[in-house]
């Protein structure tokens, strides 16, 4: 069993940055890839980024390729979110994710088998 909390989330200004923050606890954090989703009303949820089990490897959503970075420190058991250049589109609540593999992470939320709680991002114009 896996426990996660994000936080980081708020307002920000069209071009500004935010660094979201996702802690785990209750199991091996070293087990899991992590992904991050945002989900905006009406939608439905979509894959951001993850990173695997040990960090070498990312992988990207096309809509934010360049501009947001998924990272994870172990020894805090934390998975990150740096977002720079933020869009008004990019207005969602972003939900972490974990998953049981040493495999790479998964663009697909059925692959994830553990959820936070989300934090609210909102990009003004």
């Amino acid at each position: 069993q896996v426990q996660l909390v994000e936080s980081g989330g708020g307002l920000v200004q069209a071009g500004g940055s935010l660094r979201l923050s996702c802690a785990a606890s209750g199991d091996t954090f070293s087990r899991y890839a992590m992904g991050w989703f945002r989900q905006a009303p009406g939608q439905e949820r979509e894959f951001v980024a993850t990173i695997n089990y040990i960090g070498s490897s990312t992988y990207y959503a096309d809509p934010v390729k360049g501009r947001f970075t998924i990272s994870r420190d172990s020894a805090k058991n934390t998975v990150y979110l740096q977002m720079n250049s933020l869009k008004v589109e990019d207005t969602a609540v972003y939900y972490c994710a974990a998953a049981r593999t040493y495999g790479s992470g998964s663009r697909f939320p059925y692959d994830y088998d553990y959820w936070g709680q989300g934090t609210q991002v909102t990009v003004s114009s």
